[in-house]
Parts: C-alpha cells; sequence; structure tokens
C-alpha cells in the first residue's frame, strides 16, 4: 500500500468516510445542543445571532479555533482529486456539540461526489436564458447535495467573461452583468432550498494559468459597475457564503483584501454570511485574512492550524476578531438549517428520471442555431422528415463530452454522445460514421449521404482548470515543503497529472486546423452539412462559415445533450439557445489577452460593448439565436427609475410552428458616435403559430447609473439615453425610442402608477 510520511491513501479514504458518516444530517441521532439551536431558530424562540452566541458560550477555545479551517489534515492534500467525488470536505465540525460544520461539495454543473446527474456546464444555461429554468437546476443540485451527505454547495459561479480564451468559461454565465446577475442569483435561490450556496470567485478572476500571482488593476467605476454589479445581486439573493479567488485586485491578494471583504462585501453591500478561501494556495496570511474578512481557510488545516493559537495566546490575534467570524459561520449554518426544506432527500433523487429529464430540457434550451440557410426549396433544418442516410462524422461525434475534469467534474451514470442521440431519435435512418481522421474517408461518407452533420469543437484538454500552474508557493503546506523530498514530491505528482488533464487557457480561438480542414472536405462532398459546436466559449468561423448552410451551438450539453442535439436537429423540439456572448470575426476586436500575465488591467471595454465602442461587426451579435419560426417584437412603453423599472413588448409569432425567442431590452447613449448597447432586461417567451401576447420585462437600472466613489451613492450617468427592443443586441439605434426616468413604475402585474415613456 503506497503511504505519505507513513499514512496511506486507504486509511485517509476510510478516515473521510467515517467523518462523512459521523456528522451526516442524513442519518438519526440524539439531540444536541446545534439541535436545539436549530429547533429553536426554526419555532422562533431565538434569532440565529443568539443561538450563534450560545453555542460558542460552549465552546472551548480550540474549537472555535477549528471553526476558520478545514478539518482535514495537510497530508490529506495529494488525495484531494480521489476525496472529492467522494465524500464532502468538512470545516469546523464539533461532534461534542452535534456541529456538523460547514460539509463542503463543488457543483457547478451537478456534485462532485458520486455518480450524480450531469447538466448542461453553466455557461450552456446561461444560453437558455431562463432564470426560472436556472432555479430548478439550483433545487436538483442542492437536492443531490443534500442527498449525498453535504450542506454547502459551490455551485454559483458569477465571473464575467472578459475574455473567451479563459480556460474555465464553461463555469460561468458569459460576459453580460446582467444576464449573469438574473442566472447566478436563480440558481443561488434555488440551490439554497436544500443546501448553503456559495457564490464564486470573488473577485475580478477571468484567468486561469496565472490565477494565483496576477495582479488586476481596475478603476472605480470598471469595479464597481461592471465587475461587482452581479456579485451583489446574488448576494441580496440571500447567498450564504462567498469564496475569495486567488488572484490579486490592486496589489493585495483577495483573502488579505479588506477594501473588498469588508469595506465593499459587508458595510457596503450588508453581507452578513461567511467567506472562504479558495482551496489550498487561496490562503496567505493566518491572521491577516481574519482580519480583512476571510473566515475559513479550505479544505485542510494549513496556515491557520499553524498559527492562529499561539497568535491568539500572544495577542497577536484579537479575541473578538476570532469571535466575530466564529458567529458568522455559525449564525449562518443554523439558520440555513433551521429554513431549508423541511424533507431530507434520499439518494433514489440522485440522477433520478425526473432529473435527467430536466437536463434534457436545459440541454435543448440552450443550444443556439446561428445559421440555417436553404439548400434547395427549403432551410436544411429541422432535418427533413423523408431523410433516409445520414452521415455523421468528427471526432467529437461519438463522445459523451461533459468539458472540463477539473473541480467541477461530473460523473453521471450515464451519457448520451450526439451519435447515440442520433440513432434513437431516427432509428429508420441509416448512419454512417467516422471520426474524421481520414479527410478522404469522410468526404467519400459525406458525398454518398443525404445530409451530413460534422461535431467538432474542444474538450478537456483544450480548456477547462490548470492542473499545473507557475508560481505556486507549495512552502504554504508547511516548513517541509520549502526544500526537500516532499516538494519535490508534490511538484512531481503535479507535473504528473498535467500529461492527462492539460486544461487552462486556450492558446487560440479557432478549432484545431484538423478540425477546420474535416469541414472544408465534408461541405465540398456535400452541401448540405450541418456542422456542430462543442466548447465552454467562444470558437471563430470565419475561414470556413461562408460555406456552411446551418451551424449551431450545442456546448459541453451534459448527461442528456446528444439526446437534445438530436431533439433540435430532427426538429421535435425548437432550438431554444441565444449567444451569452459575442462572437467576433478576429480576435483583435477583443481585449489583449496574455495568459502568462503577472498583471493585467480591466476596463470597462470587452466583449459587444468593445466592438459597438470600435465600430466593429460580429460574426454573431451578443444574444444572438435563430428558431425554427419568426417572432416579432415591438417596444409599447416603459418605466425605469434609479431603483429599476419595467418595459412591455408585443411580441408576435408569424411563423407556422410553435417556437420560443428571448425578449431582450437594450439602452444606449445616443449621444455618442458609436452607442454601446447595455442590457437593461430580458425574458423568453414561447408562443404557438399565429399568436400574439404582450410580455412585460423586468429592467435593471444599474447600467444606466454611475457610482460615486466617494459618497458611495449612485445617480443617473449622463447623455442622451434611448431604448429599444430586441431579439439580439442591436447594430443599430435609428428606432430607438428616449428613456424617460419616472418616479412611478409599471408594477410587475401589469398595473401603471405612473406616466409609460
Amino acid at each position: 500500500m503506497k503511504t505519505i510520511a507513513g499514512v496511506s491513501v486507504r486509511r485517509l479514504v476510510r478516515e473521510a468516510r467515517t467523518r462523512e458518516l459521523a456528522s451526516t444530517d442524513t442519518m438519526p441521532a440524539e439531540s444536541s445542543p446545534y439541535d436545539d439551536a436549530v429547533r429553536a431558530v426554526r419555532t422562533g424562540e431565538l434569532t440565529a445571532d443568539e443561538a450563534a452566541n450560545q453555542l460558542i458560550t460552549m465552546m472551548t477555545d480550540r474549537e472555535i479555533l477549528g471553526l476558520l479551517d478545514g478539518d482535514s489534515p495537510r497530508l490529506v492534500l495529494p488525495f484531494i482529486p480521489i476525496l472529492l467525488d467522494r465524500v464532502p470536505f468538512v470545516a469546523g465540525a464539533v461532534s461534542r456539540l452535534g456541529i456538523p460544520g460547514i460539509r463542503f461539495s463543488d457543483g457547478g454543473r451537478g456534485v462532485v461526489i458520486g455518480a450524480s446527474t450531469a447538466f448542461p456546464v453553466t455557461i450552456a444555461r446561461a444560453a437558455t436564458w431562463d432564470p426560472s429554468l436556472e432555479e430548478r437546476v439550483g433545487v436538483a443540485i442542492g437536492l443531490e447535495t443534500r442527498a449525498r451527505g453535504a450542506n454547502y454547495s459551490a455551485s454559483v459561479c458569477v465571473n464575467l467573461l472578459r475574455h473567451p480564451a479563459w480556460g474555465r468559461a464553461q463555469e460561468c454565465y458569459g460576459e453580460d452583468p446582467v444576464l449573469t446577475a438574473r442566472m447566478g442569483s436563480a440558481l443561488a435561490q434555488g440551490v439554497r432550498v436544500n443546501t448553503m450556496a456559495c457564490v464564486k470567485h470573488f473577485a475580478l478572476n477571468s484567468m486561469e494559468n496565472e490565477r494565483f500571482e496576477v495582479d488586476v488593476a481596475v478603476d472605480e467605476h470598471s469595479l464597481h459597475e461592471v465587475y461587482l454589479p452581479h456579485f451583489k445581486a446574488v448576494v441580496d439573493a440571500g447567498a450564504d457564503s462567498v469564496m475569495s479567488s486567488y488572484n490579486r485586485v490592486r496589489g493585495e491578494y483577495m483573502d488579505v483584501n479588506r477594501a473588498l471583504l469588508t469595506d465593499v462585501l459587508r458595510h457596503e453591500w450588508g453581507f452578513s454570511g461567511f467567506v472562504t478561501s479558495d482551496w489550498v494556495f487561496g490562503t496567505h496570511d493566518a491572521v491577516v485574512s481574519l482580519e480583512a474578512g476571510m473566515d475559513v481557510e479550505m479544505p485542510l488545516r494549513l496556515l491557520r492550524a499553524r498559527a492562529l493559537p499561539a497568535a491568539l495566546r500572544h495577542g497577536d490575534l484579537a479575541r473578538s476578531t476570532m469571535l466575530q467570524s466564529a458567529r458568522r459561520i455559525l449564525r449562518t449554518c443554523v439558520q440555513h438549517a433551521a429554513t431549508r426544506d423541511s424533507a431530507v432527500p434520499t439518494r433514489a433523487v440522485i440522477a433520478s428520471p425526473a432529473h435527467r429529464a430536466l437536463a434534457h430540457e436545459v440541454a435543448t434550451e440552450s443550444i443556439v442555431l446561428l445559421k440555417n440557410e436553404a439548400v434547395g426549396a427549403a432551410p436544411l433544418l429541422p432535418l427533413a422528415p423523408a431523410t433516409r442516410h445520414l452521415a455523421v462524422i468528427g471526432r467529437l461525434a461519438a463522445q459523451a463530452n461533459l468539458g472540463d475534469h477539473g473541480s467541477s467534474r461530473v460523473r453521471p451514470p450515464s451519457t448520451v454522445s450526439p451519435l447515440q442521440g442520433l440513432r434513437e431519435a431516427l432509428p429508420g435512418v441509416r448512419i454512417t460514421t467516422t471520426n474524421g481522421r481520414d479527410e478522404r474517408r469522410a468526404a467519400s461518407l459525406a458525398a454518398a449521404a443525404e445530409t451530413t452533420i460534422v461535431v467538432v469543437g474542444l474538450n478537456q484538454h483544450d480548456e477547462g482548470e490548470s492542473v499545473v500552474t507557475g508560481g505556486v508557493d507549495v512552502g504554504v503546506l508547511g516548513r517541509e515543503f520549502r526544500s526537500g523530498p516532499l516538494r519535490r514530491l508534490f511538484i512531481g505528482l503535479a507535473h504528473l497529472a498535467s500529461r492527462f488533464v492539460r486544461g487552462g487557457d486556450r492558446s487560440s480561438l479557432n478549432l484545431r486546423p484538423s478540425d477546420e480542414r474535416l469541414i472544408q472536405a465534408v461541405v465540398t462532398a456535400n452541401p448540405r452539412t450541418v456542422v456542430v459546436l462543442v466548447s465552454g466559449s467562444a470558437i471563430l468561423t470565419e475561414t470556413w462559415r461562408d460555406r456552411v448552410p446551418a451551424l449551431l451551438f450545442a456546448w459541453y450539453g451534459g448527461m442528456e445533450g446528444g439526446r437534445a442535439l438530436a431533439s433540435v436537429l430532427t426538429g421535435s423540439e425548437e432550438p431554444g439557445g441565444r449567444l451569452p456572448f459575442v462572437l467576433p470575426t478576429d480576435t483583435a476586436h477583443l481585449p489583449f489577452f496574455d495568459s502568462t500575465a503577472k498583471s493585467v488591467v480591466y476596463d470597462n471595454q470587452w466583449g459587444q460593448r468593445r466592438l459597438d465602442g470600435q465600430g466593429h461587426r460580429p460574426a454573431y451579435p451578443f444574444g444572438f439565436g435563430l428558431g425554427y419560426t419568426t417572432i416579432e417584437h415591438r417596444l409599447l412603453d416603459h418605466a425605469l427609475d434609479d431603483s429599476g423599472g419595467n418595459a412591455n413588448v408585443h411580441v408576435t409569432n408569424s411563423g407556422n410552428r410553435k417556437g420560443s425567442t428571448v425578449v431582450q431590452v437594450y439602452a444606449a447613449d445616443v449621444s455618442l458616435r458609436r452607442p454601446v448597447a447595455q442590457l437593461l432586461g430580458f425574458r423568453k417567451v414561447t408562443l404557438e403559430p399565429g399568436a400574439e401576447t404582450t410580455v412585460r420585462v423586468v429592467l435593471d437600472a444599474g447600467p444606466t447609473l454611475q457610482r460615486d466613489s466617494t459618497t458611495r451613492r449612485w445617480s443617473a450617468r449622463s447623455g442622451e439615453w434611448a431604448l429599444q427592443a430586441s431579439q439580439h443586441s442591436p447594430d443599430s439605434w435609428e428606432n430607438a425610442v428616449s428613456l424617460r426616468r419616472t418616479e412611478g413604475l409599471i408594477d410587475q402585474e401589469g398595473i401603471s402608477d405612473g406616466k409609460p415613456a
């Protein structure tokens, strides 16, 4: 049996499992002081603050300090990948008092513990533009998290997609703050029905390879009006916890960044939950991080276990600082335990038929149809019912490609590839296939088929969480890791892992050259070619898209992704997705991106906004997506003040089949030579053929406001602001109406108490 420092792998796994079973809230147990505290809060006898204070009076200093870091010893570090998909990671459990502690599971696209439902990745769900659907995903993730014995889910990632080369773009909701705010808030609200919801990574974390070192410079405007509003929205929606990021902001690592963790997060926003560090290398100073507002060092006993007891004894750590964090942690845990759903889920909910059906629905609603030209008498999609021979080509066609293999990886009990999905959907159709490595064979198969479907794109080797990152100080693990055999062993294991999972930031926004050659060969052989892109972010299409009549973005579609894709291709379902980012024609139109940068400047010019400001037309704009019917929008009226507002939009399905659209409302300062569109609100609507309706779109006033850095007050931004409803980010403002601010608002039920503009 392999050992490290005399500790066997088997023993570590067994001890972790024992800790799980000892404190899981799914097992019956005798009443404890913690149970009594939860019961008292539930019945209204105590507030959560009072209950937390009572528990603290029963605790020793050692137990209180134990709340402030993970419970596992540092020797567990090499085995985190083994344990992460087996048991929750626990911090702050006190068995004597029945305190279960924070029982962590990751879960951005499903629970990482065991065989769980794999939903489409976060950016795919952003493409649904459907917060109500995302809330249902959150409920499912929370149920499965709780059924696995965890009470804390780090599932809500709202970092802004500043550049599509970011390796973990698939874990975010895209480039827009309002879309990100709405979707992230919905997920948090769903998750916390059953488990505490953690929002991450706070803040300005949008690059992977140098995430441990990079220093982000940002001005006040960009910080508070671009990169933080969506975090505040999720906090306001009830997030129980915030995870700090690895990077530095304005010279300070986030765990010691008091300006953001305390001055903004707690004092300005009123956040009352607890803050945890990102894992292992996210804590840089045991005492200073506590003073700055970072409450829990995750997931092991590292810096704080070594430093805090002596710091408390010698007066270097104020007792009040220790107690402040302890109260935040216990208050949040007790409050959530007292208010969560009283029904305790069994493991039967995990990958249940209902959750599989939800994964299928989400995948279908996420697929973006970018192009659908006629080949002959009709558009190429949906596939003609009379089709009898399909060629399905490409190295990803037979793969159930779920995305990154890093900390967010989900291992479902089954998966469906695009090829399998098509075979199930079209049992009477002859389907020939090849992986495309032999371009001549691929072209031959394509020429012999009525229609060809090419499935290409990226996988976990092209983008994802970085396994090996330069600059990490492994000395944080202890004195013996600063030099010698343990340091060499740790670095060696990391480099060994990198051979199997590369991940990290992307080096190119193009497809692999072999994929581009394959597309060219296939479409030359058969003009009736559909290209399906699989990715977690933007892919440039300039060298080949003009030759392809039909193009879809299918993302990393989760365990039911293949069936969902087949349902869209065959027309049994509508392609419901809209782009959550812009697809440019040239990387030069995006912000400069250097994956090796030690410092970077974040400003307000990125994505669609940068293209608007510089006058570049995109290949496909932010919010774009086609359907199988024709739907028209017309703005009727609106009302807006500094707290928000509403717009009424008339929507008509003038086509001959049922379909959906996303009504998007944008504002811009039209006094500028090149107005920059700002999304204020959106709403997804489905209409029967020939139907029409008026929909109410809730508006976020934030993009039209500015913050005074001295007073911290918000006011209307200067300029001549106009408003329009659109099906994607507008390329013209000729038909926009003046944005008028009112004292009274049209309420969300449709009754006007103010003058509509």
